[in-house]
């Protein structure tokens, strides 16, 4: 294609001013370069990494096949977490919005199974889940996939990280022959290409630059002694004070530790691993995203599918072993053409993976010793936000209207000193600058929400 403009596609014209209207006026590189063959119903291999646009491109692929009068399933979505479903559910949900009556669905496990067992009963053209809870239900005779159409793995590479090869392929034994599948990978490991070759007829493949521009990210690296690392972060992260901080380490167990090690020197840290429960996995996501918790301490998996506008800096505590999952974690900033910053402390044990790292980036790492940052003792890095917990959501028919009207209504808080409103089924949380974080919770525990008073507390 010569030209990146939607307009060039084949879409309906409500589909064109649909997509004008969310400001999606070019084409970025994976959508350009997939979205014909997605349209002219070919298999697909796409090697992209996160943030470039792939879900737009599956999304407008599956909606332009949908027969909206047919109430069956005709297009399903695997996602390696309940975090990257949930946010490809309301981005396909967002570009749905020039065609009436599109029922997509969520199955993640997590949640309870009665209320996605009524939501079925009443059928769905979309299903976005995850492996094992669309496994469930299609073991308990709950979900049919005859009709399906368009078959897409997400993050194909990590569900295959995370056990899910059998499940996958027991899904799609349920689903007709003749589909289109497409595979969405940030990496291309040889259990994809298997993958592949079991599930796709004549494939085309999609390659997208996954390499980040160095005036893009300013990426640095301290090499420091074993035992150093706590005292090392600490101090990168008092003397560049990010806003918005995602720290990589390489297991669950090292991730909880450094978060509390933070915590204890009154960093405002939170751990994101495998071995949290859902509500405490959605609050942890809730509080980083709307801006009141500054650092986020992750493994690779559990980061998966993060979509942090925004994020100031990625730190990576260690190192990964492998360079181009390094690539994808310092990726995560300096998007939207602002500026990121990427820091890594390494051992002298560790220079082997830093060499690694320099020839898969083809440039040379940049050093700097830790006797370069400013002395400055480690303070608090205060976030802007303070997020309110309210005992009542989406089943109680809370809106994010309903919350903003209690809080600038009766509250008397202005609108421009509320943040991000997140409703969850049976709770909502809501962002409010720090400043008057108790006066709005004293108002919204005395006042009414929807007429109806529920119980709101705080985070810190």
């Amino acid at each position: 294609m010569t030209t990146t403009d939607f307009s060039t596609l084949p879409l309906p014209p409500a589909m064109l001013a649909n997509l004008q209207s969310l400001d999606y006026r070019t084409m970025t590189p994976i959508q350009a370069e997939s979205l014909p063959h997605i349209l002219q119903g070919k298999d697909m291999i796409a090697q992209a990494k996160t943030g470039s646009g792939k879900t737009a491109a599956f999304g407008i692929g599956l909606l332009s096949q949908l027969d909206v009068a047919d109430f069956s399933v005709q297009a399903l979505v695997l996602c390696p977490t309940r975090e990257l479903a949930d946010q490809v559910g309301k981005e396909i949900r967002r570009l749905a919005r020039f065609t009436h009556n599109v029922k997509l669905l969520s199955l993640c496990g997590g949640a309870p199974l009665g209320p996605q067992f009524e939501s079925l009963e009443h059928g769905a053209h979309i299903v976005v889940g995850t492996p094992g809870r669309v496994q469930k239900h299609l073991s308990k005779g709950t979900l049919q996939l005859d009709r399906l159409k368009i078959l897409v793995l997400d993050e194909a590479d990590r569900m295959l990280d995370m056990g899910f090869h059998d499940a996958i392929l027991s899904i799609i034994a349920t689903t007709p022959k003749r589909r289109q599948t497409l595979l969405f990978s940030a990496t291309y490991p040889g259990t994809i290409k298997q993958m592949s070759a079991a599930i796709q007829q004549q494939p085309v493949s999609v390659s997208v630059e996954s390499l980040h521009s160095g005036s893009q990210i300013e990426q640095l690296f301290y090499e420091i002694e074993r035992d150093a690392r706590p005292k090392a972060l600490a101090a990168l992260l008092a003397h560049h004070k990010p806003e918005s901080t995602v720290v990589f380490c390489n297991t669950k167990q090292q991730c909880q530790k450094v978060a509390d090690e933070l915590d204890a020197q009154g960093f405002y840290a939170l751990a994101l691993h495998g071995d949290l429960e859902q509500k405490d996995r959605d609050q942890v996501l809730v509080r980083f995203s709307n801006k009141s918790c500054s650092v986020l301490v992750a493994t690779d998996v559990a980061a998966r599918g993060l979509d942090i506008k925004d994020l100031s800096a990625v730190i990576n505590f260690e190192l990964s072993p492998d360079p181009e999952v390094h690539v994808h974690r310092i990726g995560r900033t300096g998007r939207a053409g602002k500026q990121g910053l990427a820091l890594s402390l390494y051992s002298a044990s560790e220079a082997p993976k830093v060499n690694a790292i320099e020839a898969y980036q083809k440039s040379p790492a940049v050093s700097q010793s830790l006797g370069s940052l400013s002395a400055a003792v480690a303070t608090e890095l205060q976030p802007p936000m303070v997020t309110l917990c309210i005992d009542g959501g989406r089943k109680n028919k809370v809106r994010p209207g309903d919350i903003l009207g209690a809080l600038t209504g009766d509250a008397g808080i202005p609108g421009s000193q509320v943040g991000k409103i997140d409703i969850f089924d049976f709770s909502a949380y809501v962002a409010i600058e720090r400043s008057i974080a108790d006066k709005a919770l004293r108002r919204l525990s005395a006042g009414k929400i929807k007429g109806r008073n529920f119980k709101v507390r705080r985070f810190r």
